[in-house]
């Protein structure tokens, strides 16, 4: 049975303080006047008052008896009635038939609806609905609750919301279990059957589907390509997966989680079901790792061109050298005084070798000058071109527009692949050299078309013909002009849209929701006067700008100065060190835990109730094995009583970034409920960082990142001003982190709901300020030599009498109005959780000669930058916040890597879900520090304020959470479950700020991909 402090049904607390009496308890006059009408003997109005206010509390009526005495003595007191001298008749009064009357008119007084046989019909059908989201029983119970509060429904027993929870889930998954495992044809189920099988060496094909790329070598790589394509078959084999898209994630994770004992253990119809939706989706994910390794090796080929490029030119300098002597030879013969025969014979004199040895030599130099890499590649090209052929053949791309030149390139290459002349007639092969070869670039095409006059006129270079078709393909797959086929990121771009009904239907709302105008001419008419203003403003003020100043026609931004930490803030400070309470990182674990009911948030994968009775000391110790990174071994050496088969056994079957990011909400959300953060923040405002985390250069994930000079990948996270960690992300060190910064946002479900972001020099780019305009986001990034950006325009017509010289561009307003209905597609689409805003931005990343709504996207975010620089520029304060903002992801850095001192720093998982587990595990210990910190920060300020001690708003603005000198980390970590707890405290401090800044109330909007998970707050 699922334990109610689990689920939010509410219940009432036994001894409320006298703060939430008032609040909760108290009677209003319209509510005595209902009593009195209602009842006239005085136990009986007791009764109903005490009826009337535990059910708008709970939902629910309960027992007299059940009330604590606490409540019934406040509530009589309030009335104006003695509880004592009606004790003992109260009691009775369960059993009168009086109740069932005056329960009847508090129905209809509070405008609720009892629960009847016809209301449980409708709780039924809500909850299969629920279910196409929800799996966990809990989470589901919860969802019911909503609906029910939200229809004005008395809210049955617990029990009759889990027997409904329960019968609902298992007759909807069994429901589409059953309907998969129909739909496989007997040769699915054998080779089903055949994977569960265990090879000779001991390996099943089971264990063989979750196998990743390793790093891309050409050994590895071509191993990888080939269980590639092993899988492709099997999949074939299997039934096109039509669930939800809440049910696919849900059902893949626990297929993940299963070895192949588990799986064999199932019924049939769970067992083939499973492994379909498993082959799917590994599938999909495959696919997705096929495309990116083509795009590794068309970067590593472009990379190894370019250094021999740089080597080659370093290493005929000389011959530089010698032809820029000979010209200057040639320039001062030609500047002496004479007649032009003259001139020639002194010219002619000059002359070092013969002409035609000076011109191979001048012809060899321009071959490799500038950045002309192309030569360089036919070299490294050759060892790789059997594996981009078979990267080609296996993502079968297919075209996302009308044109469809390029796969048909592509299938000329495939069936020719096996020529090996140097020269190839273009006719022969079905190629028209001006039609098919339009988009070919003039440096390209000085090397695939041989000049005119040579031997080789009229045929094409082979080898240069396919590298250049080769890196288009690598530039449309990452534009979305071509997508990989049953792929899951590489996806058709047109699935991901919403069509023109719905688009139609949700702009009205999101219009009226966001404020963002979705007309085309409001649109522009809006940036346009906004643009012009600013700008003028800005031009007329900026000689007095202090900070701000044109050097040689160059903007120079004055450096900001930090002011040095008071004498005051100092001596707070360490006093607050001195008094902060000793303790191990495991007993901060242990009490954060405790405090929160933490652990019973992790559940099995399978969403079944939990069986381990030592549930707390596990998810402690998988904390502390994970978020510190001790791994398995070191944990079970250094906690005694837990194997490291245990401790992995755990991981594995109970935790997905989905447990882990519901935990992480659960944290921030008893953050926010203290007063102290209100001074660093008021929950407006995130940051968004990334830094680097060293992983063994074993997997697709890693690369080596020349900033940090080693392998690993990048942390990716944002910071509350409030200083909790919101969201962690882990991704390569060669993805641009500009394309996550959004994400973040839009997927937060916590109760800090920040609308200004701020970044560092990598946020700016043009998408990410477009995108984050259209979703009512406000992008505020840090830059440095913000000089160097261009602003735009207007209108090419106005000029500046002071900052002219930045304005290098204009804006084309009619290109954005004209595509302003394809631009709104994307941002309902993102809003509705159809495409995450980092896809779109990866897309917009990359130029597409195909898709002008990339081009419209751009000048959207030259008017939305612009706008923003202007800003910058012209407010110190401005910059000061920003810079604020930034300072505080590079202190979360610290912290998370100070939380992660085990294994050397070094992630020693080459999974990439045991990745981006351990990236949010250590988010999450982080996190329960800052909690911790806070609450006895919280503690520590109150004791010293009450004992007179002068403190500051200013002072307490200036503190933070990321504390670490009274925690040991290292040790033998004894896990004291039974240590005493203190209860958390979260009104405290409320006397040093007149006023506080209320936790801000989520509104869902009509264009969530989710509904919200009701609010885990109750009476306990």
């Amino acid at each position: 049975m699922t334990a109610q402090p689990e689920t939010a049904y509410p219940r009432l607390k036994p001894d409320p303080t006298p703060a939430e009496l008032e609040r909760v308890y108290a009677p209003t006059a319209i509510e005595m006047a209902f009593v009195n009408n209602c009842a006239s003997r005085p136990v009986a109005r007791l009764a109903v008052l005490l009826h009337l206010k535990t059910f708008q509390r709970l939902g629910y009526f309960i027992l007299i008896k059940d009330i604590p005495e606490r409540i019934q003595r406040y509530v009589a007191q309030r009335a104006g009635w003695t509880r004592h001298q009606q004790s003992g008749r109260l009691e009775g009064y369960d059993a009168s038939g009086s109740k069932r009357i005056h329960l009847a008119k508090i129905r209809v007084f509070l405008n609720v609806k009892p629960m009847t046989p016809l209301g449980r019909t409708w709780l039924r059908g809500q909850a299969v609905e629920l279910c196409q989201t929800f799996h966990i029983v809990p989470d589901l119970i919860n969802a019911m609750l909503d609906r029910l509060v939200h229809d004005r429904w008395e809210l049955p027993g617990l029990s009759t919301l889990e027997a409904i929870a329960i019968g609902v889930r298992e007759e909807v998954h069994n429901g589409y279990l059953s309907q998969i495992t129909d739909a496989l044809s007997p040769e699915a189920r054998k080779r089903i059957d055949a994977l569960l099988l265990a090879s000779a060496a001991g390996l099943s094909g089971w264990n063989q589907l979750k196998r990743e790329s390793r790093r891309p070598t050409h050994k590895q790589v071509r191993a990888f390509l080939h269980h590639v394509a092993e899988l492709q078959q099997v999949a074939d084999l299997m039934p096109p997966i039509d669930l939800p898209a809440a049910k696919q994630r849900y059902f893949h994770s626990y297929a993940r989680s299963l070895d192949v004992s588990d799986i064999r253990e199932l019924q049939p119809v769970k067992r083939y079901a499973l492994a379909a939706i498993h082959v799917q989706a590994q599938r999909a994910r495959a696919q997705d790792d096929v495309a990116e390794i083509f795009i590794k090796l068309m970067r590593a080929l472009e990379n190894t061109a370019s250094q021999r490029l740089l080597a080659h030119q370093l290493e005929h300098t000389q011959r530089a050298d010698q032809l820029i002597s000979q010209l200057r030879d040639i320039i001062d013969a030609y500047a002496i005084d004479g007649t032009d025969t003259e001139r020639m014979d002194a010219i002619a004199g000059t002359l070092t070798a013969e002409p035609e040895v000076l011109r191979d030599a001048c012809d060899a130099h321009l071959a490799f000058a500038g950045k002309n890499f192309i030569p360089f590649l036919l070299k490294p090209y050759a060892v790789q071109r059997a594996l981009l052929y078979s990267a080609i053949d296996l993502m079968m791309l297919q075209s996302s527009t009308s044109d469809k030149q390029v796969v048909r390139l592509i299938g000329i290459l495939q069936a020719n692949r096996q020529v090996r002349s140097e020269y190839i007639n273009p006719a022969a092969w079905g190629i028209d050299t001006e039609r098919d070869l339009d988009w070919l670039t003039d440096l390209w095409r000085r090397h695939v078309i041989p000049k005119k006059g040579s031997p080789q006129a009229g045929l094409l270079h082979r080898k240069y013909l396919e590298l250049a078709v080769l890196f288009l393909v690598q530039k449309e797959i990452k534009s979305g002009d071509l997508y990989v086929r049953d792929a899951d990121t590489f996806i058709d771009p047109r699935e991901q849209l919403v069509d023109d009904e719905t688009l139609d239907r949700e702009l009205p709302i999101y219009e009226e929701v966001s404020g963002v105008p979705t007309d085309g001419k409001q649109a522009v008419a809006l940036l346009r006067k906004q643009l012009t203003r600013l700008a003028r403003q800005v031009d007329k003020r900026f000689r007095k700008n202090p900070g701000a100043r044109m050097v040689d026609g160059k903007l120079v931004i004055s450096r900001l100065t930090s002011p040095k930490p008071s004498e005051e803030l100092k001596l707070l400070d360490q006093k607050l060190n001195e008094r902060m309470p000793t303790a191990s990182i495991v007993d901060v674990l242990i009490d954060t835990v405790r405090w929160l009911k933490l652990h019973k948030k992790f559940r099995p994968l399978s969403g079944t109730e939990s069986q381990i009775s030592d549930l707390l000391e596990r998810v402690v110790t998988l904390l502390l094995c994970y978020g510190c990174n001790l791994g398995p071994t070191q944990t079970a050496r250094s906690v005694r009583g837990l194997s490291r088969k245990q401790i992995a056994w755990l991981n594995l079957k109970y935790v997905d970034e989905r447990i882990l990011d519901e935990a992480n909400r659960i944290v921030i959300n008893a953050y926010n409920k203290y007063a102290l953060p209100n001074f660093w923040g008021d929950g407006s405002s995130a940051s968004a960082d990334g830094t680097q985390w060293s992983v063994y250069p074993n997997n697709l994930q890693t690369e080596y990142h020349i900033r940090y000079g080693s392998w690993g990948g990048i942390g990716y996270y944002h910071v509350s001003d409030k200083m909790i960690a919101l969201h962690a992300r882990f991704t390569t060190c060669g993805s641009h982190e500009s394309n996550y910064i959004l994400d973040a946002l839009l997927e937060n479900e916590s109760d800090i709901q920040p609308d200004t972001l701020h970044g560092d020099t990598h946020a700016q780019a043009l998408p990410v300020f477009a995108l984050s305009w259209t979703l009512a986001i406000k992008l505020m990034p840090r830059i440095r030599n913000v000089g160097r950006l261009a602003f735009a325009r207007p209108d090419k017509k106005v000029k500046y009498r002071n900052i002219d010289a930045l304005f290098t561009e204009v804006i084309d307003w009619d290109l954005i109005e004209k595509h302003y209905r394809d631009i709104m597609r994307v941002v309902v689409s993102v809003k509705l959780g159809l495409i995450s805003s980092s896809t779109i931005l990866r897309r917009l990343g990359t130029p597409s000669r195909k898709n002008k709504v990339y081009y419209a996207f751009r000048e959207l975010g030259k008017a939305v930058r612009t706008l923003f620089l202007l800003r910058y520029i012209d407010d110190e304060d401005l910059r000061r916040t920003i810079h604020a903002a930034t300072n505080n992801s590079e202190q979360l850095n610290g912290f998370l890597q100070w939380a992660f001192f085990g294994g050397d720093a070094i992630i020693a998982e080459n999974l990439r879900d045991d990745q981006r587990r351990v990236v949010k595990y250590n988010q999450l210990v982080a996190n329960l520090v800052i909690l911790f910190n806070c609450e006895h920060m919280t503690r520590i300020l109150a004791d010293m304020i009450e004992n007179g001690e002068l403190i500051t708003p200013e002072l307490l603005a200036k503190l933070s959470p990321f504390r670490t000198q009274h925690i040991n980390r290292f040790g033998d970590y004894q896990l004291d479950l039974d240590r005493k707890l203190l209860r958390l405290d979260f009104s405290r401090v409320l006397n040093l700020q007149p006023i506080v800044v209320p936790v801000p109330e989520k509104v869902a909007t009509p264009l969530r991909k989710m509904p919200r998970k009701p609010s885990r707050e109750s009476d306990s």
